[in-house]
């Protein structure tokens, strides 16, 4: 059974603000100090440190844990915690940051970032009846931390990859390659400091499937998710799946 490479990360995972506030003084006096002071720059506001990235063991615990959700299934996929963006091969270097995001790796200049899944099973399901077994949604998350201004040049990275790549690309992982025809910017809600989401239309089996991502920055940290229906990977079908609020409003609330 063919299945698309741009879809196979999400499918194997599947199987298994700083904010800083600059202090500004003032004086009292007659107007001739404070043109003085003006004249000798003394009132200058003292520089703001420059954010620090938070680090893998700090991210790992800001990722949502099983029990933060009702209803939703946390797991740490091998696969998962092992991808790495020298797996991933793209044909367009603006494309690499859009790509990126989609496996829920780092889509800027970071090596501090961490991933797992959230998942939806369905509850009593007939063992024997395979496709409802495997017939839920599943939400890769991935979070990344930069230092200074990192994570803005990340997001502006992601934002102009997606109209870079609006005519497709070519992906592939472990030597299986597909295209994504094209990349559409969605119009998201205001999210954490900054919120970019973008639809992919990638070949499948079954003709041409339509995935979201959406990709939201909080200080200096980048949260990434894609959602899919495991079934439909599986079977090479197309599944349109919207990213579930509830997740993403729970992972961003563990931010601070």
């Amino acid at each position: 059974m063919k299945r698309s490479s741009g879809v196979r990360v999400c499918a194997v995972a599947a199987a298994g603000a700083l904010s800083l506030a600059l202090v500004t003084g003032c004086s009292s006096g007659s107007d001739k100090k404070t043109d003085d002071t003006k004249a000798s720059g003394s009132a200058s506001a003292p520089a703001a440190p420059a954010a620090k990235k938070l680090t893998k063991d700090e991210l790992q615990k800001l990722l949502l844990a099983q029990g933060d959700i009702k209803g939703y299934k946390v797991a740490a996929d091998k696969e998962i915690v092992s991808l790495s963006k020298s797996k991933i091969k793209v044909d367009k270097p603006d494309c690499e940051p859009v790509a990126w995001a989609t496996s829920a790796l780092a889509p800027g200049d970071t090596d501090s970032d961490a991933r797992n899944s959230v998942s939806q099973v369905p509850e009593g399901v007939d063992k024997g009846d395979i496709e409802a077994a495997f017939d839920f949604d599943v939400t890769i998350v991935g979070l990344s931390s930069y230092d200074g201004d990192g994570a803005e040049k990340a997001m502006k990275a992601v934002a102009d990859g997606v109209k870079a790549c609006a005519g497709g690309y070519g992906v592939a992982q472990d030597g299986d390659a597909s295209k994504v025809s094209k990349v559409v910017d969605d119009k998201v809600p205001a999210q954490g400091d900054e919120a970019i989401g973008y639809t992919q239309s990638i070949g499948m089996d079954e003709g041409t499937a339509d995935f979201h991502t959406l990709v939201v920055r909080k200080g200096n940290t980048i949260a990434t998710f894609y959602t899919a229906n495991v079934g439909a990977l599986a079977g090479g079908k197309s599944a349109a799946v919207e990213i579930p609020a509830a997740v993403v409003q729970a992972q961003l609330a563990k931010f601070k």
